[in-house]
């Protein structure tokens, strides 16, 4: 009885070391591309569990319809701070998944800001509020092969749009949200 009860702690305590070793990476820097915008970015090690993604990127936008010349396209960057918590590590790797490039479920706090500081667009003249935006968003990122990503997310938050700046007369704030579906290339 004391050999099995011994050998059951042993198994025990090497699940539990085993299961310790998942973490996110030190750093990892990639590119990504969706419906509608390019980005680069840059994850850092805050935790074994949780890394603060910074990206820097252009999200865009098309109108159109019976009242417009043409088809409208703008393009405008965004600065993002995304603190994620990638809680599946541990289950991934004790089921011999990869955890490569913060390959795991997570879940974040988006924190974007789109600055008026120039737009691209087939329209001249034309100008955004600058906005920023905090949204709860849960997503899952996965590798396919060694540098190749996806990702999708979805969250629901608040939007502030800083309206007065660009000829408005008071700013708005609304419901905002977060769906992204993106693949990438990790560096």
């Amino acid at each position: 009885m004391k050999r099995i009860t011994l050998v059951l702690i042993f198994i025990g305590f090497a699940l539990m070391s085993k299961s310790q070793n998942a973490s996110v990476e030190k750093s990892t820097f990639g590119i990504q591309t969706g419906f509608l915008g390019i980005w680069t970015h840059n994850e850092s090690k805050l935790s074994n569990q949780i890394a603060l993604r910074s990206e820097i990127g252009f999200n865009g936008g098309i109108w159109g319809g019976n009242l417009y010349d043409k088809t409208g396209f703008v393009a405008a960057p965004v600065v993002t701070l995304e603190p994620r918590w990638y809680y599946n590590l541990n289950k991934r790797k004790t089921n011999d998944k990869t955890i490569d490039g913060n390959s795991g479920n997570f879940f974040s706090l988006n924190t974007s800001y789109h600055p008026n500081w120039f737009v691209i667009s087939n329209y001249d003249n034309i100008k955004i509020a600058s906005n920023i935006s905090i949204i709860p968003t849960w997503g899952i990122k996965r590798n396919i092969g060694r540098h190749f990503t996806y990702e999708a997310g979805f969250g629901i938050g608040y939007l502030y749009y800083f309206a007065k700046n660009v000829g408005y007369s008071e700013n708005k704030g609304e419901v905002g949200v977060n769906l992204h579906l993106r693949i990438g290339y990790r560096f």
